[in-house]
C-alpha cells in the first residue's frame, strides 16, 4: 500500500505520522473464560440496541442462569452471529456475556480505538465473510488474521475514541428525548380523548367544561375522494407524489427520502393536489388505517391511489380530527372494520362511519395545536438522531484508513 494512502482523510491537528497495518490478532485477543456466577450482570443480544452500543434495559433485573463469557471494564462485546454483527458493546462494568459473543480484550492498543474499529465498514466487510449455513457466524480465524490500519500514537488512538464517545453521548441524549416525547404523546392521546364509554376526556385545558358531542367522520368531512391511479416517475424538483409508503409509520410525516412525481399531465389532475388540512387514509394492505395530514410546508403534493382524502368542513379543526386518528379508539375501529377474506381494507364509506367525540371548536383548536407542537418536538429530536448517526457513519469512513 502506498505511503500516502496510510493516512485517514480526516485527523486531529498535530498528528502527521503515517498509520501502519497490523493483524487484528496482534491488537486484541479473545477471552473465553466461562462462568455462571450469580449476581453479575448478564448481557444478551436483546439487551443491546443494535448499532448504537447502548443497553436497552436494566441488567439488575436479569435472572438468567445460563453460562457465559466473563468480561471486565474495557472489554468489547461483539455479536458474532450474522444477524447480530452490529450488537456491540463497550463494557464499562464487569459481567457475563450470554450467547455467541466475542469478548475482545486490548493488547497495548487503546480499547476505545478498537471499539470504533469494529464499527467501521472495513471490519464489517470482513466479519460478514461468515461460516456455517444454518447459523452463519463471523470467522475468528479470518478476522483475527486480517490486517487493519491504526496510528501508533496512543494519543491519536484515544483522541479518535473520545470524539466518537461524545457523538454517541449526543445520539443517546436525543434518542432518549425522542422516546420521552413519544411516550408522553401516547399517554396524552389516551387522556385527552374520551376512551371507551367516556364522553369527556380525563385531561382538559382550563376553562373548558362543556360536554363533548358524538359525531361520525362523515358528518365532519365534506367529501371523501380516492387517489390518483398513475405511475410514479423521477422527481421533477417541484411536484411531489405521495403514496402509502411515503407516510412514515411512526411520525405520520411525509418521508421525503425517495421523492417521486406523478407520471401524467398535471393540468388534468389538479383536483388531486392537496390543500392545507386535507387528511389522507390508507385504504388497503398492511398499512390500512395509517393517516396523514397535509401541511403547506410539505410543498406541492398530489396523492396516489390506495389513499383516501377527507376534506374537513371549516367549522371543525382538521388538526384535532387528525390527532384523533392516532388514538387507541381509532386503531380499534380500523382493526375491526378492516377484516376481510383477503387483504385488510377500509373503504371511504367505512371511514365515514367512524364515530368519535368532539368538543367546541375553540377546544378542538387548543388540543390540535398542543399535540401538533408535541409532534414538532418529536420530529426535531428524531432528525437530530438521524443527523448525528449520518455524521458518525461518515467519520467512521474518513477517520479510519
Amino acid at each position: 500500500m502506498a505511503k500516502n494512502s496510510m493516512k485517514p482523510q480526516i485527523r486531529f491537528k498535530g498528528f502527521t505520522d503515517a498509520w501502519e497495518q497490523r493483524k487484528l490478532g496482534s491488537m486484541v485477543y479473545r477471552t473465553n473464560e466461562m462462568s455462571d456466577i450469580d449476581g453479575l450482570p448478564r448481557v444478551e443480544y436483546e439487551d443491546i440496541e443494535a448499532g448504537q452500543g447502548t443497553l436497552n434495559k436494566d441488567l439488575k433485573e436479569k435472572v438468567s442462569t445460563k453460562k457465559g463469557i466473563v468480561f471486565q471494564y474495557g472489554d468489547i462485546l461483539y455479536g458474532k452471529l450474522r444477524p447480530y454483527l452490529k450488537n456491540w458493546l463497550f463494557a464499562w462494568f464487569s459481567g457475563i456475556a450470554v450467547g455467541d459473543f466475542w469478548v475482545l480484550r486490548s493488547n497495548l492498543v487503546s480499547h476505545s480505538f478498537i471499539y470504533r474499529l469494529v464499527q467501521t465498514p472495513a471490519f464489517d466487510y470482513i466479519a460478514n465473510q461468515s461460516t456455517g449455513s444454518k447459523m452463519p457466524r463471523a470467522d475468528w480465524n479470518l478476522v483475527s488474521n486480517s490486517e487493519f490500519t491504526l496510528p501508533l500514537s496512543t494519543e491519536e488512538q484515544e483522541a479518535i475514541g473520545q470524539i466518537f464517545l461524545k457523538l454517541d453521548n449526543l445520539i443517546t441524549l436525543h434518542q432518549r428525548k425522542y422516546e420521552k416525547f413519544v411516550n408522553m404523546k401516547k399517554a396524552l392521546l389516551e387522556k385527552m380523548f374520551p376512551q371507551g364509554d367516556e364522553k369527556v376526556p380525563r385531561i382538559r385545558f382550563k376553562g373548558f367544561t362543556d360536554a363533548w358531542e358524538q359525531r361520525k367522520l362523515g358528518e365532519v368531512a365534506q367529501s371523501f375522494e380516492y387517489g390518483l391511479n398513475v405511475a410514479a416517475k423521477e422527481y421533477d424538483g417541484i411536484n411531489k407524489y405521495l403514496r402509502i409508503t411515503d407516510i412514515d409509520d411512526v411520525s405520520r410525516k411525509f418521508d421525503t427520502d425517495n421523492l417521486t412525481s406523478p407520471d401524467t399531465e398535471l393540468a388534468a389532475v389538479e383536483n388531486y393536489r392537496l390543500v392545507d388540512g386535507d387528511i389522507l387514509f390508507a385504504r388497503t394492505g398492511a398499512s390500512v388505517g395509517k393517516s396523514y395530514i397535509y401541511r403547506v410546508s410539505d410543498g406541492l403534493v398530489y396523492f396516489a391511489g390506495f389513499l383516501i382524502r377527507a376534506k374537513i368542513k371549516p367549522e371543525y379543526d382538521a388538526e384535532f380530527v387528525f390527532q384523533n386518528t392516532l388514538s387507541e379508539s381509532y386503531e380499534k375501529y380500523v382493526q375491526i372494520t378492516s377484516q376481510r377474506s383477503g387483504q385488510p381494507g377500509v373503504n371511504a364509506q367505512e371511514y365515514s362511519d367512524y364515530v368519535f367525540y368532539l368538543p367546541t371548536y375553540d377546544e378542538q383548536q387548543k388540543i390540535g395545536a398542543f399535540l401538533r407542537n408535541l409532534d414538532n418536538f418529536i420530529t426535531l429530536h428524531q432528525r437530530q438522531v438521524e443527523k448525528l448517526k449520518n455524521i458518525k457513519s461518515a467519520l467512521l469512513e474518513k477517520m479510519f484508513v
